[in-house]
């Protein structure tokens, strides 16, 4: 898996920043996030809203380069440039599913949220390794 980490990985060795919360965190709020990215294009789907699916989609592509170009890739300045086009999708796929159905537009923004604290956490990252 891209984002699994043990003990004596190169992620454990990386500095991070004294706000980077303990690693159970990241897939308790993952699993909750994709819930309510599913449930979001869900509802747009039920819409037939295709085109809007099409941002979706590419956001769901770039989410998981993400975990790639970090965990795999050992790039963490390559995975936060990535980051940025990430958080600038889903802010545009937020946009449109907003003007759809605004439950779909507010089912995404805990995630967008998320994505702005992980690129505080990846920028410090850089900034500390």
């Amino acid at each position: 898996m891209a984002t699994e980490v043990g003990p004596g990985s190169w992620y454990a060795g990386l500095q991070k920043a004294s706000f980077n919360p303990p690693n159970w965190v990241f897939p308790v709020a993952w699993n909750l996030l994709y819930a309510t990215i599913a449930l979001a294009g869900w509802l747009i789907w039920k819409r037939g809203e295709r085109k809007a699916l099409h941002w979706w989609a590419a956001q769901l592509v770039f989410n998981l380069a993400w975990s790639w170009i970090f965990f795999r890739g050992h790039a963490a300045v390559w995975a936060l440039a990535e980051m940025l086009v990430l958080w600038l999708l889903i802010a545009t796929t937020v946009a449109k599913f907003w003007r759809i159905d605004t439950r779909a537009g507010a089912l995404l923004l805990p995630y967008l949220a998320w994505v702005t604290f992980a690129i505080t956490l990846n920028g410090a990252i850089v900034a500390l390794n």
